[in-house]
Order: C-alpha cells, then structure tokens, then sequence
C-alpha cells in the first residue's frame, strides 16, 4: 500500500506542476541550438546536473520519457538501444533542456558490448551515476510452447542485461558513495500471470536482483529500486494487441481495451508515469529496496 500512496503522489505532483514538487525551477525546453547551450559540469556535486545517467531501451516508449525527465531534472543521458534512428531522436530531444546526450547502439546481454559502452560513456561524459535498466521484451506462449529458446531470450533481456549493466557501473558509484539503480520490473514481477511464463519469471527475477542488492549496498549512498507497471502505452502493449487482434478475430482497439482492462485501474500506464517515479528516485531521500507499483490506480 506504501509503495502504492507513493506512486500515487508522485503522479498527482507531476500532473498539478508539469514538474517534481521539490523543485521550484524545472528545466524548460530551448528553441537555441545544441551548440549553444550551456554545459552544468561545473555545478555542486550535490545537484543532478553533475550526473551522468544511463537508460537503455531508451528510443521509445518508457525509456524515451526517462530519458527527458532526467535530462529535465539536469542529468547528462547516455543512450542505449538496438536501434539508431530512435535514439538519435531521442537524444536531440534530450539536448533541448541543455544537458549532454550520447546515444550508444547497444545489445545488453553482450557482456563485451556492455563494457565497452560504459569505457565510452565515462570518458565522453563521465562515470554513470544514475542507471536505468529499462529494455526488455514480452513474448507471450502457452507454457507447453514455450521452448528453451523463448524461455533463454527472455532471460537474457530482462535479467541478464541488467546484471551486466549494474555490475559495469556500481564500482563507480560505490567509490562515489552515491548512485542509483533504477529497474523498469512489472507487476508480471510480483504476481503470476498465464501464457507468459518467460516473461513472469524473468521479471521476478529482476525483482529478485532488486531486493538483494538493494540489501547488499544499504547505507553506502547506493539505491536499488524497481518501478513495476503494469500494461503500459507502448510498443510493446500494441504489438500485443497486434498478435491478440490476429489470433481471436477482435479489432485492435478491442484488444488494447481487453489489456487495459486487466489492470486494477482499468487504463494503460502512461510512459510519463514511470519516468515522473524513476526521476523522483534520484533525489537524496530516495527509498531503497522498494517495488513501486504502478498499475492505472494513481
């Protein structure tokens, strides 16, 4: 239920201000170009705009609205996906609230890729200090049709890239004695649900990452949280309609409907949510070890 007022809070501040509550001069988008927008390298240590953040999946969708809201909050962004284009669109969005964005084509569960792009990061921008751990993929089956393969892929996406990316960057953060490691989880996560058996099981065990690290680092500066939302609006909720759509005969739109549905608020979560939650987490009185329930009811 806390973790359900908290969220609840977070969107209701967001949606009044257009900003967190604890910030009296939320940064504004400017019409100047990149090149002429001012750097915050040289702010106090204690602010965001020192820090440097890395979001993967970060084209579109959720990973898009965190993106902005940290560059919102000050934060340089490091960029990382499969995918150029998106990211390059994102990070020009980015450059507007006059922080550094660098967009990285990343597969995160190649151990060697990830490494090589956190060297990239901290020497174009410095060491990663905020880490949101937000790509993943959703693949539905019966149990009875869900091969080895599916059941790998999954893993590797929604577990594995995340221990290799927290596993890169939290030396740095330890020796820092600050940092924050932000897990985009679900409520799949916390609860069990029918024919996504690899998916359900690789979010519980991101949930799982969460809470023993988060236990292993408390008190060092270091947070570990995960945001759990449920059938959110993005790429991944449409393809499942798409597939939902092909296979009973109901429209797109009844399908999209069905899936919203299912969460106890009855709507999609919004992208802009998990961002308003992810970038809440970084202020200094930020919880640790928490899942942060997102599910339409805020």
């Amino acid at each position: 239920m806390r973790n359900r007022l908290f969220g609840r809070r977070l969107i209701a501040d967001q949606l009044a201000h257009g900003a967190l509550p604890d910030r009296s001069q939320p940064r504004q988008p400017v019409d100047e170009s990149p090149d002429d927008l001012p750097l915050l390298r040289g702010e106090s240590l204690t602010t965001p705009a020192t820090r440097v953040a890395l979001v993967t999946g970060a084209g579109r969708g959720i990973g898009r609205e965190v993106v902005l809201a940290l560059a919102r909050e000050g934060c340089h962004v490091v960029l990382a996906a499969r995918t150029l284009g998106p990211l390059e669109a994102t990070a020009a969005a980015a450059r507007r609230f006059g922080v550094d964005a660098l967009p990285i084509v990343l597969d995160v569960t190649d151990a060697a890729a990830v490494t090589t792009a956190v060297g990239e990061a901290r020497a174009k921008l410095g060491a990663i200090a905020v880490l949101v751990n937000n790509a993943g993929i959703a693949e539905s089956a019966p149990f009875a049709r869900t091969d080895p393969d599916l059941w790998e892929r999954h893993l590797r996406v929604n577990a594995t890239g995340p221990y290799l990316l927290t596993r890169a960057v939290l030396p740095a953060m330890l020796e820092r004695r600050w940092g924050r490691v932000i897990n985009v989880a679900s409520l799949a996560g916390l609860h069990g649900a029918s024919y996504v058996t690899a998916y359900t099981a690789s979010k519980h065990a991101l949930v799982g990452l969460t809470r023993a690290l988060a236990a292993e680092v408390a008190g060092t500066g270091v947070t570990v949280n995960a945001i759990c939302p449920g059938f959110a609006a993005t790429d991944l909720t449409w393809e499942s309609a798409r597939k939902i759509a092909a296979r009973t005969g109901r429209s797109f739109e009844e399908a999209v409907e069905a899936m919203a549905r299912l969460n106890p608020g009855r709507r999609l979560v919004e992208p802009t949510e998990v961002a308003a939650v992810a970038a809440k987490l970084l202020h200094d009185d930020a919880t640790n070890g928490d899942t942060i329930v997102l599910d339409g009811t805020q």
